[in-house]
């Protein structure tokens, strides 16, 4: 049994029992039934998630994985790949998006080399686990080996195990990587069998033009590699990336732990259909933060069952959409246990 194997045996199914007690909690407090819609229903998954009526929400971290992509020399991404680099250094110096949302939602920034193509100075907030200097071209052959594949869902698995030892109530997944929708479209594509054109987007702003060649390479990806769909490792070998590798590890270290994770958008979302093809249990896991402007993510989310918190019209990444949705994952927890029941308020209920 391999290290991956163990992994995936131990993520359970949510907890019935727990939901249970959670669903009759809601019952009794001071509102009409369902009056708060999906706070509710977060409350109660979260309720599974933990086998807690009290979920901790207050120790918080983004896990930003880093890592370049061959297939940026096709010409797929309106910006070049050594912004990958020049960005993690931005998380690092906390100028970037993320910093901001994070410090507002009162969450680490947790920045991890996977992949970056180039090295980077060592720096005290900066976890080096480079697996290779980036992935090779997948139009013109596998992005990686299997064995690569594996290494970065193990530093994924690796860092939240990190963190969780820390105390971490709750995890956002966040990317950065010139060119990373390239390789997510093909797994979307490879995973659900949808037609390329309708997962493929304009990334970081490609136009027509870019498009069409954006969609001519990941067709040439898929028919040169032919990825197995029955092997989300395959897949992800083939045609994914160092950095959503590490983001699968992330999502089923947190599953195993049986802390919930928030998935951010086109990146991560592919990330979590690689970890539920792998266990489909993690679904129960997941909470999607919002719906991406990137044309395939919908297609990720119709997959997986999900229904995204918000619709902010966001194509960002770095885990931007997941942490703004915290606030929301903080309310969940908090109003069920923190609200009165109707006999502790002396408030009538309904007759």
């Amino acid at each position: 049994m391999t290290t991956l194997d163990t992994l995936r045996d131990s993520i359970c199914e949510l907890d019935e029992a727990a939901m249970e007690s959670a669903l009759l909690r809601q019952a009794k407090l001071t509102k009409p039934a369902g009056s708060l819609g999906r706070l509710e229903e977060l409350s109660i998954q979260l309720a599974g998630i933990t086998g807690d009526l009290r979920p901790g929400t207050e120790d918080k971290a983004v896990i930003v994985m880093a890592g370049d992509h061959g297939v940026t020399a096709e010409g797929v991404s309106a910006y070049p790949s050594e912004v990958t680099s020049q960005m993690v250094i931005n998380f690092l110096d906390g100028g970037a998006a993320i910093n901001v949302l994070a410090r507002l939602a009162g969450a680490r920034v947790v920045v991890v080399d996977v992949g970056v193509a180039i090295p980077l100075e060592p720096h005290p907030d900066l976890i080096i686990r480079k697996v290779a200097l980036g992935t090779a071209n997948m139009a013109h052959g596998s992005a990686m080996t299997r064995n690569q594949a594996e290494q970065s869902i193990a530093v994924g698995e690796e860092v939240v195990r990190a963190e969780i030892a820390r105390g971490l109530d709750l995890v956002a997944a966040g990317d950065m990587g010139i060119g990373n929708t390239t390789p997510s479209a093909a797994i979307t594509a490879g995973l659900t069998g949808a037609p390329v054109a309708e997962v493929v987007g304009r990334g970081t702003g490609v136009d027509d033009t870019g498009l069409a060649r954006k969609i001519a390479v990941v067709e040439r990806a898929l028919a040169v590699n032919h990825a197995d769909p029955d092997d989300p490792i395959d897949v992800l070998t083939k045609v994914g990336g160092l950095e959503i590798g590490g983001l699968v590890g992330v999502i089923l270290g947190a599953a195993a732990a049986r802390v919930p994770v928030l998935i951010d958008g086109f990146i991560s979302s592919a990330a979590a259909l690689v970890a539920a093809h792998l266990k489909p249990a993690v679904k129960g896991y997941l909470i999607a933060s919002h719906l991406s402007e990137e044309v395939g993510h919908r297609v990720i989310l119709e997959a997986l069952g999900l229904r995204p918190l918000l619709d902010l019209g966001l194509r960002l990444g770095e885990g931007t959409g997941a942490v703004l949705a915290m606030h929301l994952v903080e309310a969940a927890a908090r109003i069920p246990n923190e609200m009165a029941t109707f006999g502790e308020a002396g408030v009538s209920d309904r007759t």
